[in-house]
């Protein structure tokens, strides 16, 4: 079901008491709004409602939760949702993760996850205004694809790229002129857990949630070439966030082009153990989702 709605949302500022789900709980650290030595400045952080994915075509951002679809303004307020986006697929699915816009059309990667493997893995595309499910492309068994954590729209190349949560080892692309299989590229190495996945300037770029939250230890973002023919591409570390309030789990990322922004969703306050929730971190009642956004190395100041 759709729902349109326009909520006022607190705030950022260096001091807030952060409201989320009806939790009240105190941010364990305001990130480092500073340039790192990569080069990206973080700008600002909102909370959201979902925890899988985050795209935009420049004037809105997208959202996905595990179960649900959600649209926001630049500033936070959440705009429309989708409760459920499964409604009208073929094939039954209980998970969404990242996702991405393009030409007006949401891409979503959706799957039955049970037991540590998915299940009639899809590419489900929807209008990006209404929200409403249109068609979905399913996926290659034989690819050895065995998971969806992740997908992006490749426009220059004609291709949609997906990761897998399960074994990292490939990315799997998919023509979206012929909604057919079109190849895999090995990743060597290979960044372990990956979350979300982006295409900006020839490259791909990962989100890995290859830290242990337990060890107060950082995510990681990489890039690989975004290969059309080659069967493998050299992946290379781009950045720790280590400014993220508290360590825990990365998931989807976007890039703003015209903005000159990079977009990065994460979860805190939920123990996390082998992909499992094991309750709540000290001091959380609640899981909370940010988007972190940031100015991309050499982006002009806005």
């Amino acid at each position: 079901m759709i729902r349109s709605s326009i909520l006022q949302k607190v705030g950022f500022t260096t001091s807030y008491l952060l409201l989320a789900a009806g939790c009240v709980v105190v941010p364990e650290s305001d990130g480092d709004l500073s340039r790192d030595p990569a080069g990206y400045e973080l700008l600002r952080i909102l909370e959201v409602e979902g925890r899988q994915g985050v795209a935009t075509d420049g004037e809105y951002y997208f959202v996905s939760g595990s179960t649900a679809l959600y649209v926001y303004s630049k500033e936070g307020e959440q705009i429309a949702v989708n409760d459920d986006p499964f409604a009208d697929l073929e094939k039954p699915a209980n998970h969404t993760g990242d996702i991405s816009v393009h030409d007006g059309e949401l891409f979503a990667g959706i799957e039955w996850f049970v037991d540590g493997r998915g299940q009639d893995i899809q590419i489900a595309v929807y209008d990006a205004e209404s929200l409403e499910y249109k068609k979905s492309v399913f996926w290659e068994p034989e690819s050895g694809q065995v998971e969806v954590s992740a997908l992006a729209v490749d426009a220059e190349n004609g291709l949609v790229w997906m990761t897998d949560w399960v074994d990292g080892t490939y990315v799997y692309r998919y023509d979206i002129t012929t909604d057919s299989y079109a190849g895999k590229l090995h990743l060597r190495p290979v960044p372990q857990w990956q979350q979300g996945i982006a295409v900006f300037e020839g490259s791909l770029y990962i989100t890995a949630d290859d830290g242990d939250a337990e060890l107060d230890e950082a995510d990681n973002l990489w890039r690989v070439p975004a290969e059309t023919e080659a069967t493998a591409a050299y992946v290379t570390h781009v950045r720790a966030f280590d400014d993220f309030r508290r360590a825990g789990e990365i998931e989807g990322i976007a890039f703003d082009r015209e903005a000159g922004e990079m977009l990065v969703l994460a979860n805190r306050g939920k123990r996390i153990v082998l992909g499992m929730p094991k309750g709540l971190y000290p001091g959380y009642e609640c899981e909370i989702h940010e988007v972190y956004v940031y100015r991309i190395p050499d982006a002009p100041a806005r």
